[in-house]
C-alpha cells in the first residue's frame, strides 16, 4: 500500500463517511498469564455511542504514522500459504466476517498463543467495508462504487494500571484517598490490517502491520503471527547506512562530506514528498549521491559488494536515513547542529591543532540560558 492509498482508507475511516461500514466487532482482556479473561462481539451499531468513539480511535490508529517507520508492508512468504499457515487463516477469518464465533475464539487465542506481550492488553478487531469508488480521468471520485473492499482491522492496545494517591471526592466535597485502581486501555502499541489495499482493490497475499515504537517493534506479531519475515526497522536502516558509509568511504569520511551526504537524501526525500510511492535509496542512487558529494571512484567501486552484505541487495527507506541534527561528539563535548546551521560550522587545523569551528556572527548568543557576548 503506497502513501494515497493508506491515506485513503484512512480518511473515509469514520462513521460520517457515506460508503464506510464498521460491521461487527470483537474484544477481549487478556492478562499477564495470556489468558482471555473476556470477551465481546457484537454490531458496531448496537454499541453505546461514547464507547463506539473510543473503539474507532484505537482501530483507525493502526493506519497512522509513517510509511516505512510505523506503517510496514508486508507479503505472505510461500509457506505462509500452506495449510494451518498465517494466510489462510487471515483469510478464514476475514471471510468469517468475525460471526462465526469458533472462528472469532480461534482468532483470538491464535493472537494470544504467537504474540509476546510484556503486560495486560487488550484487543481490538472488527470487520469493515469500504466500496471504493470509481474515479475519472481527473482522478476525482464518481458516484458508483466499483467494488467493495472488506477488511479486518485488529489493535493491540496495553492496558495500564492507574492509582491515584488522593482524588477529589464530591459527594463528600473533600481531597481523600482513593481506594481502588483502574485499568486503563492505552493507545495500540501494535496493529495490523487484512487484506492490503492494492491499486485501489483488495490484496490477500500480504498484510499491513503497525508499530507505535519504530524502533522497538514487536517482531512477534510479524513472525509469529503474521507468518512473515521481518524487515529493519528504521533504527537497523540507519545503523545499516552509516556502516556501508563508513566501509566504503574510509578515510575520506570528514564534516562536510557526512553533512553533504545527509543533505542530498534529505532533498531527495523533499522532491518526493507529493510522490505515492515512498523513496528508497539503492546502490546506483548512493553510488550518484556520493560521487557528488567528492568521493573518490576508487572507492565507489567497493560499494556494490558493500551494499549488498549489508543490506542483502534491497533498497533502503530514504527518509529513514536523514538526521534532522547533524551531533559532533568527542570526549565531555557534544554539539547539535540544526539543519540550517550546518554551513556555519567546520573543522580545521589551527596552530597544528584539530579544531571545529563555529560561526557565532549572530547577535543572539546565549550560554546556559543566558544572553551573552563573545569578546
Amino acid at each position: 500500500m503506497n502513501k494515497k492509498e493508506i491515506n485513503e482508507i484512512k480518511k473515509n475511516f469514520n462513521d460520517d463517511c457515506g460508503f464506510f461500514t464498521v460491521n461487527h466487532v470483537v474484544t477481549a482482556f487478556v492478562d499477564a498469564e495470556k489468558n482471555i479473561k473476556c470477551k465481546t462481539n457484537q454490531l458496531y451499531n448496537t454499541i453505546p455511542q461514547d464507547e463506539a468513539e473510543l473503539i474507532m480511535i484505537n482501530l483507525k490508529k493502526v493506519l497512522s504514522g509513517s510509511i516505512g517507520k510505523n506503517l510496514l508492508e508486508y507479503s505472505f512468504p510461500k509457506d505462509a500459504y500452506l495449510e494451518g499457515g498465517a494466510q489462510p487463516f487471515m483469510y478464514e477469518t476475514l471471510q468469517s466476517k468475525l460471526l462465526d464465533e469458533e472462528k472469532v475464539d480461534n482468532f483470538l487465542s491464535t493472537i494470544v498463543e504467537k504474540v509476546e506481550y510484556v503486560s495486560t492488553y487488550t484487543i481490538f478487531a472488527a470487520h469493515c467495508t469500504y466500496s471504493v469508488l470509481k474515479k475519472n480521468k481527473m482522478d476525482e471520485f464518481e458516484d458508483e462504487a466499483d467494488t467493495d473492499y472488506n477488511f479486518i482491522v485488529t489493535a493491540l492496545c496495553p492496558v495500564n494500571l492507574r492509582i491515584d494517591g488522593l482524588v477529589y471526592d464530591e459527594q463528600d466535597n473533600s481531597i481523600a484517598k482513593k481506594e481502588s485502581c483502574d485499568r486503563i486501555v492505552e493507545l495500540p502499541s501494535d496493529g495490523f490490517l487484512f487484506p492490503l489495499f492494492n491499486d485501489r482493490a483488495p490484496d490477500i497475499n500480504g498484510v499491513l502491520y503497525y508499530t507505535k515504537n519504530a524502533k522497538k517493534p514487536n517482531t512477534s506479531v510479524v513472525e509469529e503471527l503474521l507468518g512473515c519475515e521481518f524487515s529493519m526497522t528504521c533504527q537497523n536502516e540507519k545503523e545499516t547506512f552509516k556502516d556501508i558509509l563508513t566501509s566504503v568511504v574510509g578515510d575520506e569520511l570528514d564534516y562536510d562530506l557526512i553533512t553533504t551526504v545527509n543533505d542530498k537524501i534529505s532533498t531527495f526525500v523533499d522532491q518526493n514528498a507529493h510522490e505515492t510511492e515512498i523513496p528508497t535509496i539503492d546502490e546506483h542512487k548512493l553510488s550518484s549521491i556520493l560521487w557528488e558529494a567528492g568521493v573518490s571512484q576508487d572507492k565507489l567501486d567497493n560499494l556494490p559488494k558493500v551494499f549488498d552484505a549489508a543490506a542483502g541487495g534491497k533498497p533502503l527507506t530514504a527518509v529513514n536515513l536523514v538526521e534532522k541534527r547533524t551531533v559532533v561528539s568527542a570526549p565531555s563535548i557534544t554539539v547539535n547542529i540544526g539543519k540550517d546551521a550546518v554551513d556555519k560550522v567546520k573543522t580545521q587545523i589551527v596552530d597544528g591543532r584539530k579544531c571545529l569551528i563555529i560561526n557565532l556572527d549572530d547577535p543572539e548568543i546565549e550560554v546556559n540560558g543566558l544572553e551573552t557576548t563573545i569578546k
